[in-house]
């Protein structure tokens, strides 16, 4: 039985996800405990974080509507031009063709064949030229919205992590205690999927997520203590 390729099903997805659950559990996780660095009551931790992690969500989801709507805005804009270019410019745009299936390896007679079979179709055509010569690809439909809803609930589901525990435990100590349990071990699973997802060293690539996760909360914490 032949292998299957193991790939993402959403790659646009897994990426705006890794984006918020990267920062979701890094910022709150080192505002947390550099807050607890200095501060007796979890009261003004719970709402610093709050504070923060609505700040965060509102801030990454524009960001990534912003972001998803420029990447819409350039593929028209680059449709818009071939679509003029095979109406003004038919014959240059057909030997372009004909170069890529030349580079791709397909021989030059039947690469000319080929480019003429394609340009009968204009909407091919042009597909052919948004993919292999701009290696563009079409946007998902309502891929802004979608992105800044993402990013932002993953954003909003890593924030909450560290500070949970201060919300259970009344005792400063103990929420901090808590929250660096379940923050590191977020990390770890997080580390870990997100290597198996983007195909990196599974061990580096944990360790790389959880060790900045740690370094972050160890600096804010440390920072606030020597101010303090």
């Amino acid at each position: 039985m032949a292998n299957k390729e193991l790939h993402a099903s959403n790659p646009n997805i897994v990426k705006d996800i890794i984006i918020g659950m990267s920062d979701g559990l890094t910022v709150p996780f080192a505002l947390t405990a550099g807050l607890s660095g200095v501060l007796d009551t979890n009261h003004l931790i719970i709402v610093s974080g709050l504070a923060e992690i609505t700040a965060g969500c509102i801030s990454m989801g524009l960001g990534g509507y912003l972001a998803g709507q420029s990447e819409v805005e350039h593929y028209d804009s680059e449709l818009k031009r071939e679509y003029d270019e095979v109406e003004t410019v038919p014959l240059i745009e057909l030997k372009e063709v004909e170069d890529i299936f030349i580079d791709l390896g397909v021989d030059k007679s039947l690469s000319k064949q080929v480019a003429l079979q394609v340009s009968k179709n204009k909407a091919h055509w042009v597909d052919l030229m948004m993919n292999l010569e701009l290696k563009l690809e079409r946007p998902a439909k309502n891929r802004a919205a979608k992105s800044a809803g993402t990013i932002a609930l993953s954003y909003l589901v890593g924030g909450f992590i560290p500070l949970f525990p201060y919300i259970i435990f009344s005792s400063n100590e103990t929420g901090f205690n808590v929250s660096c349990i379940a923050t590191i071990a977020a990390l770890i699973v997080f580390g870990y999927y997100k290597s198996k997802m983007t195909g990196q060293p599974l061990i580096k690539g944990t360790l790389k997520v959880t060790v900045t996760g740690i370094i972050a909360a160890a600096a804010a914490f440390l920072l606030a203590k020597a101010v303090s």
